[in-house]
């Protein structure tokens, strides 16, 4: 899905299939010093949602190729990596998530990750602390926080009908006017953020075979769990970044949520006019907080 000059993709084996991800590589990012990539590594995790990949990082991961070991993957059902033909349920994604790291880190490492999945990799770090140096986590939700039940909502109970399912992916979501209303109605806070290599991308991971899977099983609310339930157990050094215009879970609940653990949870950083993913939306100030916090946190 659009692969970065200097980066290479090569994959794992996860209980649920071939995991790929994408690593810099060559004269480009090493000379002789870092060729023994000893380097600290950091690990950009997207979110979900119809068409989601690697690529959602794609325009900060390079920004640190030079001084980092980076490495960004394609979670199972998405971009890509294998699509089992399958309700995916959130253990799979702890599990797999868990198995991924085991695989690809031998030392802890840095995740940086995006909504939904930011909320798995606290339950995979407060699980798995061993794994994780520090968190940089962007709107990290649950998406039934405190108690708030989405698999309730009219949109969750539509696409729970099947054959509606489907014909609701396969001409509303898997589509280029899908993707780019998506975009600029929900994800992004400003529509002329949107530019049409954004759409292409995710329109080419919407559109793997079996896509639907996954995107399906999130849409129904499958995925989605109360995050407060388990921030406390969270003891690896994070910091948090939410955009004050996201549509789903405004920055009230990352409060809410940080506020819960303050001993783990050092940094709650506000972007105001920025939606879902400021790492797409403004990618420049998403890299110079990632490079603040980096220090800070470690």
């Amino acid at each position: 899905m659009f692969q970065p000059l200097g980066f290479e993709q090569r994959s794992v084996m996860t209980s649920l299939g071939k995991m790929v991800y994408y690593t810099a590589t060559g004269s480009l990012w090493q000379d002789q010093v870092t060729a023994k990539d000893d380097r600290e590594t950091l690990v950009f995790l997207h979110g979900f949602g119809g068409g989601s990949s690697a690529y959602e990082w794609s325009k900060v991961y390079p920004a640190f190729a030079a001084e980092y070991r980076v490495i960004a993957p394609d979670l199972i059902g998405w971009g890509r990596s294998e699509h089992p033909a399958r309700s995916y349920t959130i253990e799979d994604y702890l599990t797999t998530i868990r198995e991924f790291f085991e695989q690809t880190c031998t030392e802890t490492v840095t995740a940086i990750a995006s909504s939904l999945t930011a909320a798995f990799i606290i339950r995979v770090a407060a699980a798995h602390p061993n794994l994780f140096k520090s968190l940089i986590l962007t709107t990290p939700a649950g998406l039934s926080d405190f108690g708030e039940d989405y698999s309730r909502s009219f949109f969750a109970q539509l696409v729970s009908v099947p054959i509606v399912d489907r014909l609701l992916y396969s001409t509303g979501i898997a589509t280029s006017a899908g993707i780019r209303s998506f975009l600029e109605q929900r994800q992004f806070a400003q529509s002329n953020r949107v530019y049409q290599e954004i759409v292409d991308a995710y329109l080419e991971s919407a559109q793997q075979p079996n896509a639907e899977y996954a995107a399906l099983s999130f849409v129904r609310g499958d995925l989605c769990f109360d995050l407060s339930l388990y921030i406390q157990q969270l003891t690896t050094p994070t910091a948090i970044i939410w955009g004050k215009k996201s549509e789903f879970t405004g920055p009230s609940i990352g409060r809410r949520l940080a506020e819960m653990n303050p001993q783990a949870i050092r940094f709650f950083q506000q972007l105001e006019n920025v939606g879902l993913t400021p790492q797409l939306e403004l990618p420049a100030v998403t890299i110079g907080l990632i490079r603040q916090f980096l220090p800070l946190l470690n």
